[in-house]
């Protein structure tokens, strides 16, 4: 059993930035994979970043080159480098971790991009 502890999320003006991370306990994250989803008001989950077997991570088309997603596994936790905000970035943002059939998400933390 994992679980996921999203943290980060906050109140941000156009044009900033801010670090979301996923604290994971009960389990390592080393096995799993660790991708960012979010949920707009009226809208469905979305996948924002995803590593790929190959190595690589998949990134959603409107945040390439604003978001980044890293891991620390001394640390157990998966962060998201979020700059370059937009409005349109407002979301619920939640971590996924998956091996398998195991699949597990955190309660998620709120991002407000607003002036």
């Amino acid at each position: 059993q994992v679980q996921l502890v999203e943290s980060g999320g906050g109140l941000v003006q156009p044009g900033g930035s801010l670090r979301l991370s996923c604290a994971a306990s009960g389990s390592s994250l080393i096995i799993y994979t660790v991708g960012w989803y979010r949920q707009a008001p009226g809208k469905q989950r979305e996948l924002v970043a995803v590593p790929t077997i190959g190595g690589n991570t998949n990134y959603a088309d409107s945040v390439k080159g604003r978001f980044t997603i890293s891991r620390d596994n001394d640390k157990n936790t998966v962060d998201l480098q979020m700059n370059s905000l937009k409005p349109e970035d407002t979301a619920v943002y939640y971590c996924n971790a998956n091996w398998g059939n195991r699949s597990y998400w955190g309660q998620g933390t709120q991002v407000t991009v607003s002036s």
